[in-house]
């Protein structure tokens, strides 16, 4: 019988490549450390995978945490501007909706919220009307009664910014349980994401404990740990990559074709992704013409469920092989999209067999650089643009892009006219991101990707 016990908050899917399919159950288990997924997503844990699961039920957030909630960002990120002198934290504010009665309400009560509290007493009374309403919530009282049940050590969630994790967390403190939370991604912290407060935070890199001192004074010094991310740990394990052979039989591709990888964006990062994808093939089916040989992975981004890339695609299956991410639907009437195990493997062999990554601004250039291959990122409007559609040039002045070593972390294509060129350059490598990348890469996640989930571990065994 374990000495301590850990419950593991899962809001949702997010944390599943992380926590529930890394070693990171198995290594607990080894210090004599009972876990047990606390599970506020559809996905089936211990029917998959056997590992124990408390159930949180449907009882949802208040009505008004959302609307408390988008207003707390906004006055952030107005708080940020005004401290920093810097007005990039408004590009961070995502357009409030107008298009029902419902959402015209909530947007005009945000707005109000923000114009009257965008300083730091305001900013207090948001945060403790959102405790005291999630406190009043029937979610609240469910979790107490699951963590009195239960009586873990240390309640760990999987990411700091779901408002679904609010009641659990505030019902844990409240009966004087120690908590934590993992910072989810690279971006996060500067863009006013910090949704919960936590006796313990979880981060990446050094930058981003950095980060997280920098924009939130009430957390201290020892309350930040360095682990890395446990996300990029499968592309050190070789047991995972294919034979050539095997990879290109299993996904119907041409074992004599260089391939290069597209890899979508979601809507709201690149509104017109779909048509940069055309401007690789137009440029691939150039260089075909001159003798190449190259081919396209089209890798979509998994929580872009659009048809806009279906007409291209269509119209160029002799040079584009989409293989979508390994996802599927979990839940009855309210359905929702989880990745599965097998998808770790597939990222990893694409990137292990295609000669390089094109995208807008996308992470996966460090899944790539890992692998020793370059990426180019797309930086040029489409003339499809017009107003009402975001622009992508934006993305490169966040605060998180200022983290690169150079302009060398990344091959820039700077105009659609240069793109072929840039290709093919890069494909008989005369130029390269690789080495600056890799800099990059552990600028953003640490020296030690590989033994992130070790860090996590020993970490939170030294706590409890």
């Amino acid at each position: 019988m374990a000495n301590k016990k850990i419950l593991f908050l899962l809001p949702d899917g997010g944390g599943l490549r992380n926590f529930v399919y890394s070693d990171f159950y198995k290594k607990l288990e080894k210090k004599e450390v009972e876990v047990s997924y606390w599970n506020g997503s559809f996905f089936p844990i211990n029917k998959k995978l056997s590992y124990k699961e408390i159930k949180i039920e449907k009882a949802t957030t208040h009505s008004l945490t959302s609307v408390f909630s988008r207003a707390r960002k906004r006055i952030e990120l107005n708080l940020f501007t005004d401290k920093f002198k810097d007005d990039v934290y408004q590009m961070y504010k995502f357009p409030l909706t107008y298009n029902n009665l419902g959402n015209t309400i909530k947007s005009v009560m945000v707005n109000t919220l923000e114009l009257l509290c965008s300083n730091k007493k305001g900013l207090n009374f948001i945060k403790n009307k959102i405790v005291k309403l999630e406190k009043s919530t029937q979610r609240y009282t469910d979790c107490k009664s699951q963590l009195e049940a239960y009586k873990p050590n240390l309640v760990l969630c999987s990411n700091q910014r779901n408002t679904q994790a609010l009641a659990p967390l505030l019902a844990a403190k409240d009966l004087g349980i120690k908590t934590a939370c993992f910072i989810q991604s690279w971006d996060n912290v500067p863009k006013a994401m910090l949704v919960l407060e936590t006796d313990y935070y979880f981060v990446w890199s050094d930058l981003m404990k950095k980060e997280l001192l920098k924009y939130y004074s009430f957390i201290s010094d020892n309350e930040v740990i360095v682990t890395g991310t446990p996300q990029f740990e499968p592309h050190y394990d070789n047991s995972l990559i294919e034979s050539r052979i095997d990879f290109c039989k299993r996904y119907g591709l041409d074992i004599n074709k260089k391939y290069i990888c597209y890899s979508g964006d979601d809507e709201t990062t690149s509104p017109l992704d779909q048509y940069y994808l055309e401007d690789l093939t137009n440029a691939v089916r150039s260089l075909n013409n001159k003798g190449n040989n190259i081919g396209i992975i089209f890798r979509r981004c998994p929580v872009d469920f659009s048809n806009r890339f279906d007409d291209i695609i269509n119209k160029n299956k002799d040079i584009i092989v989409p293989l979508d991410p390994i996802w599927k639907e979990y839940g009855n009437a309210m359905k929702a999209r989880y990745p599965e195990n097998e998808d770790y493997k597939l990222l990893s062999n694409i990137c292990h067999h295609s000669e390089m990554v094109t995208n807008v601004c996308s992470s996966t250039v460090f899944d790539f650089v890992i692998h020793k291959k370059p990426c180019v990122y797309y930086n040029y409007e489409q003339p499809q643009l017009k107003k009402g559609i975001r622009d992508i040039g934006q993305n490169y002045d966040y605060v998180h892009f200022r983290s690169m070593p150079s302009k060398e972390a990344v091959i820039f294509c700077d105009s659609k006219e240069s793109l072929e060129k840039i290709v093919e350059n890069t494909l008989l490598n005369k130029v390269s991101n690789v080495k600056r990348g890799t800099e990059w890469y552990h600028i953003i996640v640490g020296n030690e990707p590989t033994k992130s989930t070790e860090n996590f571990v020993n970490s939170l065994s030294q706590i409890i």
